[in-house]
């Protein structure tokens, strides 16, 4: 059953054939729906914030015949390309990065083809959007006039700020940052800033605010998150001063004191007030309100209070006195006033302790804000204090003491008598460091001196620093080691450098920048510190290699530190092996090398290695290479020019050898060079091993100088010793002293007397035995009318080379053999013989042997260091050789 079925789709297939022939029709796409990812592209839509690279979309079609499909993207003229797509599998990329505020959608040609018939369809990609944009103020920063008689609540100001996203990223909130949030709202939606409910504006307290507006999106997704975007702006809000303020008195709270010595007139207390409102003050004017009893009175335009009466008429003893200061209007109407009471008291018994006030009355705690490092000396003039005893005389003595940390501040006065104005100065300013407190806290102790009841009070005194830039940045080390690779581009990381200010806010940003011999190639990152290369910069190791700067960290008001950046250039394998020629021409003598040398211009190993070898050789088969020198040299088993001859079938003497030096950096690098090489054999060259070396070195001349100027050296110090050693040989003695012993021999027939026969002298010995006794010989025959002597030298060497000819020559007759030349040590000339003797023997026409040639020498100095029994025998033969040549002389003479 399954062969039949098989059988009947061969047969539709033929029929579907058959059709295709006949017709063609177009290829199509398949329609899959907007959320599909393969189709036609119909309704498709994209995520801006989609990554450029992306596959995002497959075409996918078919041709009713069954053909091949391939497709294709077109944008209409004009438009930016977006995508890409893959023809045979429809896959289709994202090329441009999506912007949804610019552009939110793209009409895209789609077609496929089935290389017969194409089909077009235009589509449209909708771009969706992203939280990628900030929002953006509108009408900010600015700056806002209110009156201080403003009320609270009203509407000040406006913010307006627009996000270009859609839905909840488009959406803006606005919010005050800071501490101005508890005098102005704003609201979130609207952006209108008010005046918080339950608060005023007052010009005397301050005159301006800054308010910091952050406006924040609503978030929505970016890059597969959930993305909030904000952004911030700054508000000026000048107060305008108003006449609102009434009077306020300077000082309060005040204390006068009635001694029992006062006087009428005498004046008690001097009140100070001023106008509330201090951008147009007005005069002001005194008078007393309540509980004076009509003993006391004031001067209406300085405050001064006076007793009217007596002490002694006074009934009570304590007098709370109101004071009034009115503002004097325009024409001299009364406006508004202030009241401060004057505590006037009797003074006479101890019984009252010290008080401390501040300017609301009795007060235990004060407090003070102000910046870190005030000069030292400076007095506190934010805390008000007064410290009063009520009694009188050394009842109202007391000493004031400051307690708490370290010895920052110090009171003054120390000690008190009735009633002071506290002081404070500041002792130690280097201590007030907001960095390590936040807040100070003191005790503030007043006890009395001289009183047995020694009474006291005590005041805390809190003071809140405030910050300020008197922090410079510091790195977090002093030098920085980087490394970056030679030929790296423009705009390469170099290192990144750290600062840090422990200042706050503006203080503590730190801005960064760079300078010095080594920084010209260099740039860094003002806020991030990161030090990358100029977009120009070209980094060579072979140039240079070693680069040094300094960074500064500076912070807004110019304090600054440094740190050292060192820079190494790593060397990258940048430069091939160069040939100092591409042709070169060598002389090969048979067994000698020719050496060829390439350079390579790199820095540092591996890359500056070179690695020889032969890439191609004609013939092939006769030359090897030292990888590492660069020695060419014939194959170990060519001996001769005939084998040469024999392998290559040539008779030329001339071969091309291709040469590769490659280096061994990553990656490699190689050069090649041809070498010409004349082949020679050493026995070729005239002049022998000289001549050899001459034509090895022919190629380079320094060389030859360089072998020249040793040999001449050489030959210099050897005259020079020679020379040396026979002056103070001849100086020692001018007598002949022979090497081995001399022994009469017994006469022989027929021997000429002035026959000499000279042995062989190298040997030892021979004919004698091996005794070293007979090597000298001395035979005598007498005959008639004549004289025949014998003297046989078995060693006569000339250490002066004079082998004939001058007085210092051995002559001899009879034969002799020559023996292989060996050296020979230096010695000094030999004398001449006696002149007498000499013309004697040329009259008779005979020679006469008067002694022997100084010819005769050591033959080693090893061997004439005998023992001292040797050397007189040797002296003895001598001596009575000597004396038979002389009586043989004078019997030729008679």
């Amino acid at each position: 059953m399954k062969n039949v079925k098989k059988l009947h789709f061969s047969f539709v297939f033929v029929v579907v054939h058959f059709c295709i022939a006949q017709a063609d029709f177009a290829p199509y796409f398949y329609d899959n729906g907007p959320y599909s990812q393969n189709g036609n592209l119909a309704l498709f839509s994209l995520s801006e914030d989609t990554t450029v690279g992306t596959h995002i979309y497959t075409l996918n079609g078919t041709d009713p015949e069954g053909q091949e499909v391939r497709y294709d993207l077109a944008f209409d003229p004009g438009s930016k390309q977006y995508f890409i797509v893959e023809p045979v599998s429809g896959d289709i990329t994202l090329v441009e990065r999506l912007d949804r505020e610019k552009e939110d959608s793209v009409d895209v040609l789609v077609s496929i083809t089935d290389g017969r018939s194409k089909v077009v369809e235009r589509v449209t990609v909708f771009i969706m959007d992203a939280n990628d944009e900030k929002p953006e103020f509108q009408n900010m920063p600015t700056i806002v006039n209110v009156l201080e008689t403003a009320q609270p609540g009203s509407s000040l100001f406006q913010v307006q700020a627009l996000d270009r996203d859609t839905g909840s990223g488009g959406s803006v909130t606005y919010y005050i940052q800071g501490a101005q949030s508890s005098l102005f709202s704003i609201d979130r939606h609207s952006g209108i800033l008010r005046i918080r409910t339950g608060e005023t504006l007052d010009y005397e307290k301050s005159k301006t605010h800054f308010v910091t507006v952050i406006a924040k999106d609503g978030g929505g997704d970016f890059n597969g998150r959930e993305q909030f975007m904000s952004s911030s702006a700054s508000l000026t809000v000048n107060v305008i001063d108003q006449q609102d303020t009434p009077p306020s008195f300077v000082g309060t709270p005040y204390f006068g004191f009635i001694y029992e010595v006062s006087v009428p007139g005498s004046e008690i207390y001097t009140v100070l007030a001023k106008d509330g409102d201090v951008g147009d003050p007005n005069p002001i004017v005194y008078s007393l309100d309540d509980g004076d009893d009509g003993v006391f009175g004031i001067n209406k335009t300085n405050g001064r209070i006076t007793l009217l009466t007596h002490p002694i008429n006074l009934k009570r003893e304590i007098f709370n006195i109101k004071v009034r200061a009115s503002e004097v209007g325009p024409g001299g109407r009364l406006m508004d006033f202030g009241l401060a009471t004057v505590v006037i008291r009797m003074v006479d018994l101890n019984n009252n302790p010290p008080t401390f006030y501040g300017e609301k009355g009795p007060q235990n705690t004060f407090q003070l804000t102000m910046y870190e490092h005030p000069p030292e000396g400076e007095i506190l003039r934010g805390l008000k204090i007064t410290v009063n005893d009520s009694d009188q005389g050394a009842n109202a003595k007391f000493n004031l003491q400051l307690i708490g940390p370290g010895r920052m501040l110090k009171v003054v006065p120390q000690t008190v008598l009735n009633e002071a104005q506290v002081t404070i100065l500041v002792e130690d300013s280097s201590a007030m460091d907001y960095e390590k407190y936040q807040f100070l806290t003191y005790k503030l102790l007043a006890v009395e001196i001289d009183t047995p009841e020694r009474f006291s009070a005590t005041a805390d005194i809190i003071i809140h620093l405030l910050d300020t830039n008197d922090n410079a940045p510091k790195f977090s080390s002093d030098y920085y080691i980087a490394r970056i690779p030679e030929n790296s581009p423009g705009g390469t990381n170099v290192v990144s450098v750290t600062a840090t200010d422990p200042d706050s806010g503006l203080w503590g940003e730190v801005k960064y920048s760079i300078y010095g011999s080594g920084a010209d190639l260099f740039l860094i990152q003002p806020t991030s510190g990161i030090v990358y290369t100029q977009p120009w910069a070209s980094l060579d190791a072979e140039v240079r290699s070693k680069y040094n700067f300094y960074v500064k960290a500076e912070d807004t008001e110019g304090k600054y530190s440094l740190a050292e950046v060192f820079v190494t250039v790593l060397d990258l394998n940048d430069h091939p092996p160069e040939f100092n020629e591409n042709l070169l021409e060598k002389t090969m003598v048979i067994g000698a090398p020719v050496k060829i040398q390439a350079v390579d211009d790199d820095a540092e190993e591996p890359n500056n290695i070179i690695e020889y070898s032969i890439m191609k050789a004609d013939p092939n088969n006769i030359f090897d290479i030292n990888t590492s020198t660069g020695e060419i040299m014939l194959k170990s088993y060519i001996k001769s020019m005939a084998i040469v001859q024999n392998i290559t079938n040539q008779k030329e003497c001339t071969w091309s050898v291709v040469v590769q030096a490659r280096d061994q950096g990553q990656p490699s690098f190689s050069t090649t060079a041809v070498v010409k090489i004349d082949i020679t054999e050493a026995t070729q060259l005239m002049g022998g091993p000289l001549a050899t070396f001459l034509m090895q070195s022919r190629d380079n001349p320094l060389h030859i100088l360089a072998m020249l100027a040793g040999v001449i050296s050489l030959l210099v110090v050897v005259t020079v010793t020679i020379s040396t050693a026979t002056f103070l040989r001849n100086k020692k003695s001018n007598r002949v002293l022979p090497n081995r012993r001399i022994k009469r021999r017994p006469p022989k027939q027929h021997r000429h007397w002035s026959t000499w026969t000279l042995p062989n002298p190298f040997g030892r010995g021979q004919g004698r035995g091996g005794n070293p006794a007979d090597k000298f010989a001395v035979s005598e025959e007498e005959g008639e009318g004549t004289e025949k002597v014998r003297v046989e030298v078995v060693e006569n060497i000339n250490y002066n080379n004079n082998v004939t000819g001058g007085a210092g020559a051995a002559v001899g007759v009879g034969v002799f053999r020559p023996q292989p030349p060996r050296p020979l040590p230096p010695c000094a000339p030999a004398l001449p013989p006696p002149g007498s003797l000499y013309h004697v023997a040329r009259e008779r026409g005979h020679w006469v042997v008067p002694t022997v040639s100084g010819a005769v020498a050591v033959a080693a100095k090893a061997k004439r260091k005998q023992g001292s029994k040797e050397n007189l025998m040797n002296k003895a033969l001598v001596s009575e050789l000597k004396m038979r040549l002389e009586q043989k002389r004078l019997q030729n003479q008679y």
